[in-house]
């Protein structure tokens, strides 16, 4: 039976796609390209036996090229002969160096479609309506303008050409800007692959492998290129989903099971995972070369993504961009059939077209886009910065919905260095600290049954010392292991007892290890069987059990004391050791049982076949000795309570979801503030309490706490989770806020997360880093993997926190929810001047009479120029102080839209802005000797002559008057914006200038928008082209005060909001 293979990988990997829309194959594509590939190979090699000499003809065709893979005929033997190298010594330095100059284990990406992204950028958002209203300005220039064609219109037309390309680079440069960003993140995490070279195991990036490799595999580790398995545990197994679709786990053997390369399992196939057991293989094709490679430049193509609030704003970008056309071509129609025949001469073809312009400028927030690609930069920037890297930016925005948070313990919660602080005996225990200080001479007697206790602990055990660090320090030595079996490592390695002979280098050359069943979440042990050196064949055999304490004491008859005797394990003595247990565990202690057997009586063979094996070996978990308990600690972290109590104060509940002992895991849970309450309930208390069963039968998106009931705390163990009902979940989700699940399988743990899903519109994230929480990763709405944990893990996750920090949540979280209420600013800010104040003067140019009061070129220059500047400021707001003490947003109804957003926009701010405006025109107006009635239903009597005026006079009115309502318009938006950077809190906790909320873009926005309003009108150029005019003195200074009425009346409404929370000034508040 071959050894289980050691592994040193060094640390895990994922990939990540660009924050840009473009990314590569998706699973689906990947497995649809995997299983035509698979056909296609046994067509060829149905072909091939039938003699047809045409298909076996080696071409440039993936499947034929596959066929032609024949490693797996090979015997282990051969695969290492064909490939040069050797199992012990693997390739020696010179052939490496030879082989890494033919090639890079790299996949090329597929070919980017540059003309696909070009056309996007000129085309995509809102520029297909710029596009629309470029082309008909022109038309309105010639021919629709001859015999005189007016210069403004061309110059309307340059504009939105303008206005075209400079969204188009924008664009172009952000997309390229995040994928830099992307690149760089991507560099943070190493992708590193386990090697033997030169005799010696070592760990390399996996870029550098070569083909005849000898690569070492462990649970959780992504396979690096495509292998020749040469060694196999007798539990390996394989995840090939990304393949093929199915979930099932796949043996990996060491004989052929399909003449089909992809079909048959002695090859591990690169970017599949090892989600159980251990192997060894010999690289036979990298990169390109490689199956995934081959279907990745098959698939030949890149696929624009949308992410969740880019395609929200697709969506409200098509009722906008509806509504313009609809209004553009109602203003048009209304010119062609009644004013063009009742009011003959009031506008020409070309003056109507130009005049509708407005209808498309006016609802268009050229502003948005900008601030949406700006947003998604700005944020994963800051995210990267804090060690939180996102595969996709949707998870960002998904983060600020959370609501409930399914937490692991270990490595999360806690530091995840365990160290062993506590060893005992049936009637003895002792402190780590004591053995070091009383049984360090060779003249202190010490107990017999620290020799067996050492033996198990340092011969059961699934982590290994990287040898390249061996000569260190035992506590600064490198470990390939999980948390656990690590600080047993470590304290084996460290117990030296002279007058027992007890070290760990005498040990290791006493017995062989020839059988192994590494731990897993379902038996929770891990069994070795040891045979001792220079013994007779049926002699010093032992079955050596690690695990927990509740599973393995059912499965022992004795007990070891002190002094190495054993008594029989009675229930009297039994009910001693679990008050040992109970009291560690409630100190946070994580307790773990060794056992042992001899296998000497048993005719044992160790060359028999690995299942054979495995059936004796479960035949003989019964009749164990207890050797020891072994207690651990693994201290919280010191900034875990604080993150808990942030998380939870931002409406997130927090349930802990374990592996570990149940007091244990309480101990922990109420160290970090998971759990609060002095009475905890058990699923028995549950099913009686009357606040819970209160939710019996009500429906699932009923399910939830109510802020009036207060926090009740519940504890749960695995089992007890097998036993729930629909209506015990119902109380469950629905009246507890504080849980602890422990003693939990992964499938258990999914199981948690799709009923908490199931119920209270919740959205849900999970923590973990090993292989078995990938399910529950994958399940959840929001997977959040651990930096430190395995690739299955990492592949399974949204989001992962490389510095393995829970603090990092909270910035997650922070950041989602900013990135929604940021975005949501800018729409607002944005709609009442850039849309329905601009939108008025077109609407009384055509149902009014009025001359037009905002010219196509004041108002296309607004949108692009001033609205934008002003609106990107408000990209760099920081969170108000009051964002995560609001509820988490349901994803499934709170839209970045909703009725209490148009009522702000339409019926609150844009109701002060465009009166306001349309106020100025008509005072200035009136200045002139035109009083209200002489402008309005005007029609075409604004002529030469009109009310004694020349032609020229009353244009140059129109003109100024057109400047002055821009103007307005300019500067209200100061109190627009000062308005909408806080949604309930007042400026005095929040002015832009100083304090936790300074952001001096605001003023640096306002001086922008200023010195463009000024060029508008005293640009000579601009003058004579656009008709644009100075304005009296007066209409610059008015504005300011209708800026500080609308700034005022909203921070009255905030007021009133805060004061009145259950007012209709409240519920209307968005």
């Amino acid at each position: 039976m071959p050894e289980r293979s050691e592994s040193h990988t060094g640390k895990d990997t994922v990939s990540f796609p660009e924050l840009s829309r473009v990314s590569r194959p998706t699973g689906h594509e990947i497995q649809i390209q995997y299983r035509t590939l698979s056909l296609h190979v046994e067509s060829l090699i149905e072909n091939k036996q039938k003699g047809d000499s045409e298909s076996a003809k080696a071409s440039a065709d993936p499947a034929s090229a596959i066929r032609q893979i024949d490693v797996h005929r090979l015997s282990v033997d051969e695969v290492y002969t064909r490939f040069s190298t050797s199992p012990i010594v693997g390739l020696e330095a010179t052939a490496v160096q030879r082989r890494s100059k033919i090639s890079k284990n790299i996949i090329s990406s597929p070919p980017t479609q540059y003309w696909k992204k070009a056309i996007n950028y000129v085309f995509g958002g809102f520029n297909f309506l710029m596009w629309i209203a470029f082309i008909a300005t022109v038309l309105s220039y010639e021919p629709l303008g001859a015999p005189n064609p007016a210069a403004f219109n061309l110059g309307v037309a340059v504009l939105l050409l303008l206005v075209i390309i400079v969204s188009a680079t924008f664009y172009a440069l952000v997309d390229w800007h995040a994928s830099r960003i992307m690149n760089s993140i991507k560099t943070l995490i190493a992708e590193d692959a386990s090697v033997i070279r030169d005799g010696k195991h070592q760990t390399i990036a996996a870029r550098d492998l070569v083909v005849g490799d000898v690569v070492t595999l462990s649970m959780g580790d992504r396979v690096p290129a495509d292998l020749r398995l040469v060694q196999v545990s007798s539990d390996v197994r394989f995840d090939r989903s990304l393949l093929t679709g199915e979930s099932d786990m796949i043996p990996g053997t060491l004989d052929i099971t399909s003449e089909n390369a992809l079909e048959t399992r002695n090859l591990a196939l690169t970017s599949t995972f090892v989600v159980q057991g251990s192997c060894t293989g010999v690289v036979f094709a990298i990169g390109d070369k490689s199956v995934m490679g081959r279907i990745v430049a098959m698939s030949g193509k890149t696929k624009l993504e949308l992410t969740t609030v880019q395609r929200e704003i697709w969506y409200f970008t098509k009722i906008i961009s509806t509504i313009a056309l609809s209004l553009f071509c109602v203003a048009l129609i209304v010119w062609a059939t009644w004013l063009r025949r009742s009011y003959p001469g009031y506008a020409t073809a070309s003056q109507a077209i130009v005049n509708s312009i407005g209808c498309l400028t006016a609802f268009v927030p050229q502003g948005l886009p900008v601030c949406v690609a700006l947003s998604l930069t700005i944020i994963a920037k800051r995210m990267a910065k804090r060690n939180v890297l996102v595969k996709n930016l949707a998870t960002i925005e998904t983060l600020g919905c959370m609501s409930v948070l399914c937490s692991d313990k270990t490595g999360t919660l806690t530091v995840g260095k365990m160290s062993v602080q506590n060893v005992a005996f049936f009637d003895s225990e002792i402190g780590i600290q004591d053995i070091k200080e009383r049984f360090s001479s060779i003249d202190t007697p010490a107990p017999a049954a620290f020799k067996s206790l050492h033996q198990v602990a340092r011969l059961c055990n699934g982590a290994k010392f990287d040898s390249a660090t061996e000569h260190l320090p035992i506590e600064e030595r490198q470990v390939k292991g999980d948390a656990t079996d690590t600080a047993v490592l470590r304290f084996a390695e460290g117990l030296s007892i002279p007058s027992l002979d007890v070290n760990s280098a005498t040990l290791a050359g006493t017995y062989d290890k020839f059988f192994e069943i590494p731990f897993n979440s379902k038996n929770k042990w891990m069994l070795t069987a040891v045979r001792e050196r220079n013994t007779k064949a049926d002699a010093g055999t032992w079955m050596l059990v690690k695990g927990g304490p509740d599973v393995l004491f059912r499965r022992c008859t004795n007990v070891m004391k002190a002094d190495g005797t054993t008594v029989s394990l009675t229930p009297t003595a039994l009910s001693t050791i679990h008050s040992l247990q109970e009291r560690w565990s409630s100190e946070g202690q994580r307790v773990l049982a060794l056992c042992r057997k001899s296998l000497d009586a048993l005719p044992l063979n160790p060359d028999m076949p690995a299942n054979d094996l495995e059936e004796l070996m479960y035949s003989q978990m019964h009749s164990l000795t207890l050797v020891g308990l072994i207690g651990i600690r693994d201290p919280p972290r010191s900034d875990v309570a604080d993150a808990i109590k942030i998380i939870r104060r931002a409406g997130v509940r927090v349930f802990m979801v374990t592996g570990d002992f149940k007091l244990t895991a309480l101990a922990i849970a109420r160290q970090v503030g998971i759990v609060t309450q002095a009475k905890v309930d058990t699923v028995e208390d549950m099913r009686t309490s009357e606040s819970a069963r209160r939710f019996v039968s009500l429906k699932a998106p009923l399910v939830k706490p109510s802020e009036e009931d207060g926090d009740h705390a519940l504890v749960l163990t695995g089992d007890d989770v097998e036993t729930l009902t629909d209506q015990d979940w119902n109380m469950v989700v629905g009246n507890y806020t504080e849980i602890v699940f422990a003693r939990t399988t992964p499938e258990q743990k999914l199981k948690i997360v799709e009923q908490t899903k199931a119920r209270g519109d919740n959205t849900v994230a999970v923590t973990g880093d090993g292989v078995n929480d990938a399910p529950a990763l994958k399940a959840s709405d929001i997977g959040v993997a651990m930096g430190s944990g395995s690739d299955v893990a990492k592949e399974a996750a949204a989001m992962i926190l490389l510095n393995n920090d829970l603090t990092s949540i909270v910035v997650a979280i922070e950041m989602g929810r900013l990135v929604f209420d940021n975005l949501k600013k800018v729409i607002i800010y944005l709609m009442p001047a850039g849309s329905y104040s601009e939108f008025i003067p077109v609407f009384a140019n055509v149902f009014l009479g009025m001359q037009i009061t905002m010219s196509s070129y004041l108002q296309v220059c607004f949108c692009i120029t001033n609205d934008v500047v002003m609106s990107i400021s408000l990209m760099y707001e920081r969170p108000e102080a009051d964002l995560m003490l609001r509820k988490p947003r349901n994803a499934r109804t709170d839209r970045l839209t909703n009725w209490q957003f148009f009522v702000q926009v339409y019926l609150f701010i844009g109701l002060m802005m465009w009166p306001s405006a349309m106020s100025m025109w008509f005072l200035y107006m009136k200045q002139q000797g035109l009083g209200f009635y002489d402008v309005i239903l005007v029609y075409n009597k604004w002529t030469d002559g009109y009310k004694g005026y020349t032609i020229d006079q009353l244009t140059g009115f129109v003109s100024v008057g057109q400047c002055i309502y821009y103007v307005t318009l300019v500067f209200m938006q100061y109190g627009g914006l000062l308005a909408v950077r806080n949604r309930r809190v007042s400026i005095l906790q929040s002015n832009p200038l100083w304090g936790p909320r300074r952001n001096l873009v605001v003023l640096i926005g306002m001086v922008a928008t200023a010195l463009i309003a000024v060029v508008n009108l005293y640009g000579p150029g601009l003058q004579k082209v656009f008709g644009t005019a100075p304005i009296p003195g007066m209409f610059w200074g008015i504005p300011f005060a209708f800026a500080l009425g609308i700034f005022i009346i909203d921070e009255i409404r905030k007021l009133l909001v805060r004061n009145y929370p259950e007012s209709i000034v409240a519920k209307m508040a968005w």
